[in-house]
């Protein structure tokens, strides 16, 4: 990449056009990460520097802060032209990470037709597959010839995010079928675009309210790089294309692993975030899990006469807590990956709870041998009964644990919840009070033999 040193000694010099030709050559990505580097002033004139085409394309890589600077310092007619040239999914995207105030100047400055697909991409419910479409797709008629679509493609195709593949549609807009740009490259001019397309009932397509983590799954489980968009009535509304999905995932696995940790969703960047919206994003939770573990202190209590008794039982609470906690993690980290992914359905409950039973009793038995001996010949306790009630107890609470971390997530579908919330931190928990209460009831009819 261009040394960052050289470009601002550059502006600094007022050697533009120096500048300009450097652009021209780089990648659009990597001119939006250079800019991350300089100050609003040298932003503005960058920006200024590159051609219309590409300054649209390096825009839409643009985080949302700078493209608040450069909406905030351009003109009217520059904004109008900024959004000419960009794709309807990359403007409503950045629309929607601007001030209301901001807003208002960038709706002002488009053509009325542009502010209307605009406002009707904003009405879509956040994450449906309405919300992260475009409408800049290849249509062609089933009546046409190939040369006379390949033609149209060569006029037309410029504006397009995909031309790989286009579509088909009849009256009304009714989606009828799809072709590839390579059937369409490898057929003879004359053939009608009916004879060779791909009919509806054997696509793949998608409604404006599907959820776009459920349009994820498909193209994972399809492959394929574009998917059309129909609404209620099966008129081509838009298509996802793949670079679109890889921004969801994105944003589903980050929001994931926030939730398995107990945080709540971060809406910034970790290094832009501010210290109270972050400390405000982890208090909830742990405030949930501190309460919820005084169950644990309040069983423990009620074993202070066992535990005066025999007090070595005590140094073995951590191990058992620790052992189930991990174990129900596990389970869970498992069956909530497999939730994501499709891979397990809410048919599988059962399947499920059996199949933790079977591994869990078989980890939990050799923990448990394992304990053990490591008792019987090391730690030594006066009584062997301990050992046997450590033991007992590490079986039972590995089984519970990973029953309970295999059906959580689970139930939390069911419940329309999202699964990732039944993650360690929750299950660990809940685990924990119930090791706790099987160790002493074990340990106190053994103990009283």
């Amino acid at each position: 990449m261009t040394n960052i040193e050289n470009i601002i000694n550059l502006l600094d010099e007022k050697k533009y056009a120096l500048v300009r030709s450097i652009l021209i050559d780089m990648n659009a990505i990597d001119i939006a990460e250079l800019m991350e580097e300089l100050n609003d002033e040298h932003i503005l004139i960058l920006y200024r520097l590159l051609p219309k085409d590409l300054s649209a394309e390096v825009f839409t890589n643009m985080e949302s802060e700078m493209q608040e600077i450069i909406i905030q310092s351009i003109t009217d007619k520059e904004i109008s032209d900024l959004i000419e040239l960009l794709f309807i999914d990359d403007t409503v995207d950045f629309i929607e990470e601007l001030p209301a105030n901001v807003v208002k100047r960038v709706l002002s400055s488009t053509n009325p037709e542009k502010r209307r697909l605009i406002n009707q991409f904003l009405n879509y419910p956040e994450d449906s597959a309405g919300s992260i479409m475009t409408i800049e797709f290849m249509e062609l008629k089933k009546d046409m010839t190939v040369g006379e679509s390949i033609e149209r493609i060569r006029r037309i195709g410029i504006n397009k995010e995909t031309v790989n593949t286009c579509y088909i549609t009849g009256q009304n807009r009714l989606l009828e079928g799809e072709i590839t740009l390579k059937d369409l490259v490898l057929a003879d001019d004359e053939v009608k675009i009916k004879d060779i397309m791909s009919l509806q009932e054997d696509l793949i397509f998608i409604t404006t309210d599907m959820d776009a983590e459920d349009v994820s799954n498909l193209f994972r489980k399809y492959s394929i790089l574009s998917m059309p968009v129909v609404d209620s009535e099966k008129r081509l509304v838009g298509i996802i294309t793949v670079d679109d999905i890889l921004d969801v995932v994105q944003e589903e696995v980050s929001e994931d692993i926030e939730k398995m940790a107990a945080i709540l969703p971060l809406e910034e960047e970790y290094m832009k975030a501010s210290l109270f919206d972050m400390a405000k994003k982890r208090i909830v939770w742990l405030l949930v899990l501190m309460i919820t573990a005084t169950f644990t202190q309040a069983i423990i209590r009620g074993y202070d006469n066992l535990l005066a008794a025999n007090v070595m039982l005590a140094a073995y609470i951590p191990m058992l807590m620790g052992t189930g906690g991990n174990a129900g993690s596990q389970a869970s980290t498992l069956i909530i990956r497999g939730l994501a992914l499709g891979d397990i359905e809410m048919k599988d409950f059962f399947k499920i709870v059996f199949k933790e039973a079977r591994i869990s009793f078989m980890v939990g038995s050799i923990l448990a041998v394992i304990n053990f001996i490591k008792m019987y010949f090391i730690d030594r306790p006066d009584n062997i009964f301990i050992s046997v009630a450590v033991s007992i107890s590490l079986i039972i609470t590995v089984m519970i644990a990973k029953i309970v971390g295999g059906s959580l997530p689970i139930i939390a579908k069911k419940l329309k919840l999202d699964p990732a919330v039944m993650a360690a931190p929750l299950i660990t928990t809940i685990v924990d009070a119930v090791t706790v209460l099987i160790y002493f009831s074990i340990a106190m009819a053994l103990l009283s033999i």
